[in-house]
Parts: structure tokens; C-alpha cells; sequence
């Protein structure tokens, strides 16, 4: 058996059926044990989001203000997931997928709240003065066995590092040269050299720079695909009710569950649709966490709140925009004249937008995933810093693995680097193992924090 196909197994594994109950379980569980506050006060949380105050600051300790720790989280969230994730989801789960996708960001938004909640209560300040929080110190101070707490700390740590070069950074640079030179023919040495640029640029500056930029290019990245799709939506309106049919209808039959070919057109739309719903929010895998850590708060469960909308801003905007464009495109299931086969990831996408919106659909779903990855790229690296430096027990490393971080995103965008995909899911998902762990042990922990704040939600209502 070859290495790949070694890989392959535990990829499999690591985002198999197994793996994605725990997720999606851990998030129903943390939702009946919170009384379903995270859904109850998601109008409280989304009004806090915009609200003048978390622009600047709650008060309380912290290095960047609520908004700049959100955009930060989302800069990671919201890449090629939203635009490439969706589309395969669709391709191999059936239209029917996107409504898993829905279940699984609903219940992901207890786990996004008591993952951020967590970050908060027991962050503490690095040698720098800078905030450093996360899942691993969560682990660390929280755990009531300390050796145990320690373990489990390291290997989330260890996991985050090695993601945050994968996924964060190689894949990332791959998906933006690859579109850019499909699109406008710029070859990717150049798109590589002027995105190592920036990055260095603006990496550099810390957690202070990268929130800046971020509280900047999110937010307008994210509208402009938004109104970008519902342009695509409205000009084909006609089609859309059969799309939504099609949508509910194969993730909802239930006169198909007892099995056959349509129960196994149900079991996958199930599964690639909270498969890429997780890899796309990231809740439960206790990366965004490690951004909430940072925010200027004063109360844990106030940015425990905030963040969770990131999941609402991912998956039931963001990404429904993207696959509620491809249901009423008419696209999905076409042939690629240039591969004989079914279009699928970033080409059903372009080709959808397209149907509506012509060459500059084309145009404006390249810039998307060029805004959405280079975004990830700047999050990542601050999860990555973050997690190297509870490892090392010291930030001395940290400018050092910023310069090198971004050096590498010229690697990612000038070569072919499919085992790395493999390898960078393999990673990202064997985050969410101690993740959960500690979610599921310090559950108490977030129950208090949740019931204790209540009084003040109720008065800001």
C-alpha cells in the first residue's frame, strides 16, 4: 500500500462518518445543555456585531477591538470552501447537501460560542503583553488533571501548526494562482510573488495589523459576492423553485430512508453536506477561538456571542448564496467540454454565475476566491503563531515564523500540490479531536458563563 493511499484512509477517517457525528454531535449536545441560548440570542449577537461599541472596544483587556477579533476569525472561515466546498458538496451529495450544510451551521453555532467563550476565560498574556488564548490553553488551565489537560494541549497545538501551513497557506496561494491564471493568464510566478508581498507586508504589523486589514477586506469581499450571487438568483428567479425543490426534496425524502438508490442519495447529501458545512465554518475544530482570545472584552460569553455569528455569516449566508446560485443555474450535472466530465468545485461556480452575469461572473468569482484565500492566508498565520508560541513557551519565534510563512505562500502558488490538499485536510480535522474533548469536559464551564450573562442580554434587547 502506497503512502497516498495510507493517506487516504486516514483522511477518510478523519472526515468519515465517525468523526463528523462528533462534530455535529458535540454541537447538539452543547445546545440542549445551554437551553438553546446560541439560537435564542441570535439576534442579540448579530446586533452586537454591527453595534458602534465593538467597533472600538467593550472594554475590558485585549489587543484588537470585537469586530477586528470577528473579521480575523471569518478571514480564516470564509475561503475557497465557500466558493469550491460548496460546489462539490453539491456535485457529490446532491443539491440536497446545502440543507445539511444549514443543520450542521445551526448546531455549530453553540459549538463556535462555547469554543470562544472558553478562549476568553482563560486566556492569558504572552512575554510581549499580547493576548494568547486558544483551545490549548483552554486545555491547560481548565482541565482538572494537568497532566492530562497538557497532552491535550500540545497535540492541538502541534495539529494547528502543521494546518496552518497546509491549508492556510500552500493550499490557499495554489487556489488563488490557479484561478487567476485560468482567468486573466497571469502566470502564477507573478501572482505568487505579489501575494508573498502583501503578506509579508502586512503579517508583520501582528495581530493588530492583520485585524485591521481584515475588519476592512472581509466585510467587503463578503457583500460583494453576496450581491454578486443574488444578481445571478434574480435573473434566474424562474428556475428557482424547482431548485429549491430539488434542494429539499433529496435531502428530505423519507420515503427513501429505508434504503436503495435514493437512501443512499440521502446519506450523501448527509454527509458531504456537514462535511463541508464544518471544513467551511470551522466549528468544533477550535481555530476561531485563538482569534476571539485577542479581543478587547469584558466578558467572555459578550465575544462568545459576537464570534458565533461567524458561522451564521459563513454557512447560511456566504455559502447559500453559492449554492442557491448553482441550484437556479441550470448548471449543475453539465458536462466540462474541456474534460468530458461533470463540472464541479470552482468551474460549476464560475459557470453558474456566468448563466447570469456572463464574463464578468467569471471575473468576479476569481476575485472572490483571490479576496476569501488571501484572507485565510493573513488568519491562518496568526493561528499558526499563536499555536507555536504555547509550544515553544516563548513569542521570540514569532516574526521569524511570519516571514517564513509567508515565503511559503510563493511555494503554494507556483506548484502542484495535491498530497499536500491531503495531507492539509488530514491536519485541519485532527484538530477537532482534543477540540471536542475539551469542549464536551469544560461544558460546565461554558454553561455558567452562558447563564451568568443572560441577565444582560435580556436588558439589551
Amino acid at each position: 500500500m502506497s503512502f497516498a493511499d495510507v493517506l487516504s484512509k486516514v483522511n477518510d477517517f478523519v472526515w468519515g462518518p465517525v468523526m463528523l457525528v462528533l462534530l455535529v454531535g458535540t454541537g447538539v449536545f452543547l445546545t440542549i445543555r445551554l437551553k438553546f441560548l446560541p439560537w435564542r440570542n441570535l439576534g442579540y449577537a448579530l446586533k452586537q456585531v454591527f453595534a458602534k461599541s465593538e467597533k472600538s472596544s467593550s472594554g475590558g483587556e485585549g489587543d484588537i477591538t470585537p469586530f477586528q477579533s470577528l473579521m480575523t476569525a471569518l478571514a480564516a472561515t470564509i475561503g475557497t470552501g465557500n466558493i469550491v466546498g460548496v460546489a462539490t458538496a453539491m456535485v457529490l451529495g446532491g443539491p440536497g447537501a446545502i440543507v445539511w450544510m444549514w443543520i450542521s451551521a445551526l448546531f455549530g453555532l453553540s459549538t463556535k460560542y462555547g469554543e470562544s467563550v472558553l478562549a476568553v476565560k482563560y486566556r492569558q498574556k504572552n512575554d510581549q503583553g499580547e493576548m494568547a488564548g486558544g483551545p490549548m490553553y483552554a486545555m491547560q488551565n481548565g482541565f482538572k488533571h494537568k497532566g492530562v489537560g497538557r497532552f491535550f494541549a500540545v497535540a492541538f497545538a502541534l495539529f494547528a501548526v502543521l494546518a496552518s501551513f497546509g491549508i492556510g497557506n500552500l493550499t490557499q496561494g495554489n487556489s488563488i494562482s490557479g484561478a487567476v491564471h485560468t482567468t486573466f493568464g497571469i502566470p502564477t510566478w507573478v501572482t505568487g510573488a505579489v501575494l508573498t508581498i502583501a503578506a509579508l507586508l502586512i503579517l508583520v504589523g501582528g495581530i493588530q495589523s492583520i485585524g485591521r486589514v481584515c475588519s476592512v477586506v472581509v466585510p467587503f469581499m463578503a457583500v460583494l459576492y453576496f450581491l454578486a450571487g443574488l444578481v445571478v438568483i434574480v435573473i434566474n428567479i424562474k428556475n428557482v423553485p424547482a431548485g429549491l425543490s430539488q434542494i429539499f426534496g433529496m435531502a428530505f425524502n423519507f420515503e427513501a430512508m429505508g434504503g436503495g438508490v435514493a437512501g443512499t442519495v440521502i446519506a450523501n447529501a448527509m454527509r458531504w453536506g456537514v462535511a463541508r458545512g464544518v471544513f467551511s465554518n470551522e466549528a468544533g475544530l477550535g481555530s476561531a477561538p485563538i482569534a476571539a482570545a485577542a479581543a478587547k472584552t469584558d466578558h467572555p460569553s459578550r465575544q462568545g456571542y459576537i464570534n458565533m455569528t461567524g458561522t451564521f455569516f459563513d454557512t447560511i449566508v456566504v455559502c447559500s448564496m453559492t449554492g442557491l446560485s448553482i441550484a437556479s443555474s441550470g448548471m449543475l450535472g453539465q458536462i466540462d467540454p474541456t474534460t468530458g466530465e461533470a463540472l464541479t468545485g470552482a468551474n460549476l461556480t464560475i459557470a453558474a454565475f456566468q448563466t447570469g452575469l456572463g464574463t464578468a461572473g467569471g471575473w468576479l468569482v476569481t476575485i472572490g476566491i483571490t479576496l476569501f484565500a488571501f484572507s485565510t492566508i493573513l488568519g491562518w498565520e496568526y493561528y499558526g503563531e499563536k499555536s507555536l508560541e504555547y509550544l515553544a513557551g516563548s513569542s521570540k519565534l514569532n516574526k521569524l515564523y511570519r516571514v517564513l510563512f509567508s515565503l511559503i505562500v510563493f511555494v503554494g502558488a507556483t506548484t502542484q500540490l495535491q498530497m499536500v490538499w491531503d495531507i492539509s485536510d488530514t491536519f485541519n480535522g485532527m484538530m477537532a479531536i482534543p477540540n471536542l474533548i475539551c469542549l464536551l469536559v469544560l461544558s460546565n464551564v461554558i454553561a455558567k458563563e452562558c447563564f451568568e450573562y443572560q441577565d444582560k442580554v435580556i436588558k439589551k434587547r
